[in-house]
């Protein structure tokens, strides 16, 4: 499979259509093919002459996928994994017991619950500030020694900003890594490593493949170091990878993203602005709102859109977004986002006890289909919603 990482100067755009111009050398094939061997042939002088040794970690179906990552986010490597939540945690396993970590309080759910069990058990220290809050951040540097700042934005559920650049700079000067979950803001909106960041992970179920047909994750590194090697060591030994054709199925996926994310961005500005107006709704969470908290630095960091997520928090409580939730006809009632279809949750009865995630708040996915009639949806439910 040939790589055109440094031969290929066109738009992201053009890269991802062309899935980075990958062409299979031995068949001239312009889709890449799927490679279903789990082990490699061995040499008669006992070396490995491909460079393979067992599927686990040398499948080159991967590689498609990881070229057109890596060279999005202009990094030095990329890796596919699992799932999103493989991707994140072979970060964390990559530390040393004693280490701390500073982590934001609004963050994907799940991986904030692993963080306090597995990872607290596993001895590393942890930290939760409000990280769109940059003075928060550098208060907790200043308690002591961290090895790791975690970000994640827009943070999930609230879509909480935080300054890449900024909070990048602060962890280098204290010999912190920074660390960016970009799944929703995606390649194409948002690129942590120019603004310093160290790694970037995506849950590339999401916006990459785009389809909620595949399970996946991705980590893409500024620097192919010492620390990066160990997270290759450790999803080879630990198995953390997706299947040939779940790495297939993923690269045809991210073929489109530049168009579906368009889509999704310019459905979510639309609806955001529209709700906000609406009577029955408290509060608009969107960075793309000119009102919102975080717009500033999203305006700063985010450039093409400001993602196609957003949450509405209504004057009635719980029981109007329940309400509204149960009866959206073209929304789907389901958990993911970045899929093509629209979808909505009420969130804070999926997170449960000690979510940060108030009762009152739908979170929405915008897929790509025709604003006009998602928005009608949404307003149609709300009317027959109790006082």
């Amino acid at each position: 499979m040939s790589d055109s990482h440094d031969s290929f100067p066109f738009s992201a755009a053009t890269l991802l259509a062309q899935a980075h111009g990958a062409i299979d050398s031995a068949t001239d094939a312009v889709v890449p093919p799927i490679h279903v061997a789990t082990t490699y042939l061995r040499g008669a002088d006992n070396s490995y002459p491909s460079g393979r040794v067992y599927s686990r970690a040398d499948n080159p179906t991967y590689l498609p996928a990881e070229q057109v990552l890596k060279a999005l986010e202009q990094g030095e490597d990329a890796l596919l994994f699992a799932s999103g939540m493989a991707a994140a945690c072979t970060v964390f396993q990559a530390l040393a017991p004693g280490d701390r970590v500073i982590a934001p309080t609004v963050m994907y759910w799940a991986l904030r619950n692993w963080l306090q069990q597995f990872a607290a058990q596993w001895g590393l220290v942890l930290t939760f500030v409000d990280t769109s809050d940059v003075n928060q951040v550098k208060a907790a540097l200043a308690q002591g020694p961290t090895r790791l700042v975690w970000l994640e934005t827009p943070g999930n559920p609230l879509w909480t900003v935080s300054d890449i650049a900024e909070i990048s700079q602060l962890a280098k000067q204290h010999g912190a890594l920074v660390a960016v979950d970009s799944t929703c803001a995606t390649p194409l909106l948002t690129q942590p490593l120019k603004l310093g960041a160290d790694i970037v992970m995506h849950s590339a179920t999401k916006y990459l493949n785009g389809h909620s047909d595949v399970i996946s994750g991705a980590l893409v590194t500024a620097k192919n170091d010492a620390f990066w090697q160990q997270i290759r060591t450790l999803r080879g030994q630990l198995g953390a990878v997706p299947s040939p054709h779940d790495a297939a199925q993923l690269l045809r996926g991210m073929r489109t993203m530049h168009l579906r994310v368009r889509e999704a961005c310019n459905n979510a500005l639309y609806i955001a602005d529209r709700l906000q107006q609406h009577r029955a709704v408290k509060h608009v969470l969107y960075p793309g709102l000119p009102n919102d908290s975080g717009h500033a630095v999203a305006k700063k960091q985010m450039h093409g859109g400001f993602g196609g997520m957003l949450s509405v928090r209504f004057r009635g409580g719980a029981k109007v977004a329940i309400h509204v939730a149960a009866n959206t006809k073209l929304w789907k009632r389901a958990t993911s986002l970045g899929g093509v279809e629209s979808l909505i949750e009420h969130r804070a009865s999926i997170e449960g006890e000690g979510t940060p995630c108030p009762d009152d708040l739908l979170r929405l996915s915008c897929g790509i289909e025709q604003r006009d009639e998602l928005l009608a949806d949404l307003l149609q439910a709300l009317e027959s919603a109790p006082a």
